[in-house]
């Protein structure tokens, strides 16, 4: 995989905003070109969560678009990107992914990445899973993207919620091509 250069990052209503807002500074700090597409559920959890209004999260990235704007560069595979990632996916827009319904920017971007054959990384966040989520996830997966729930790692020992998040986040860039990606990686239990 080469590395990547731009990215989409799509936020709908499920929680973990935070994955979402930490995502965008990272891959800014990366220095990689981002474009946003946030859906009013998702708008709405970012200022619950972490108080942010639309402007400010919309700050976080390069170019920010509105869900409602399906003529928008990212609607089409022949605007190339490297990657999408959906932080956090409401089991709504994964339902809408899965079965290619493009009813909105997002998850029409969502299909673009898919057809174009880019990494698609969706962020499923729902617990318990029921089975039409389950099928949902394995439908997605089928047609090439990566689920891949937040779960936290604790095995190297995190102390607070921003370890947690920034160690899933570097995970996520490591699955998208960010050279500068940093994730922890195991090494293992000392011998006995």
């Amino acid at each position: 995989m080469r590395p990547a250069r731009r990215v989409v990052v799509g936020i709908t209503g499920a929680t973990g905003a935070i994955y979402a807002v930490r995502l965008l500074q990272r891959l800014r700090e990366s220095r990689l070109e981002t474009h946003l597409v946030a859906s009013p559920a998702g708008v709405l959890n970012v200022h619950h969560e972490l108080g942010l209004d639309r402007r400010a999260l919309e700050v976080l990235a390069d170019t920010a678009y509105s869900p409602g704007d399906v003529g928008a560069a990212i609607a089409s595979g022949s605007f190339t990107t490297d990657a999408m990632v959906v932080a956090p996916c409401s089991m709504k827009s994964l339902a809408a992914i899965a079965h290619g319904l493009s009813d909105n920017l997002l998850t029409r971007a969502a299909d673009v990445t898919l057809k174009e054959r880019r990494r698609l990384v969706l962020m499923v966040r729902e617990t318990p899973f029921n089975l039409a989520h389950l099928r949902n996830m394995t439908a997605a997966t089928e047609m090439g993207a990566v689920i891949f729930p937040p779960l936290p790692a604790f095995y190297h020992r995190p102390q607070t919620i921003d370890e947690l998040v920034d160690d899933t986040v570097e995970r996520v860039l490591s699955l998208i091509g960010v050279e500068q990606a940093a994730p922890k990686s195991w090494g293992g239990l000392p011998a006995a």
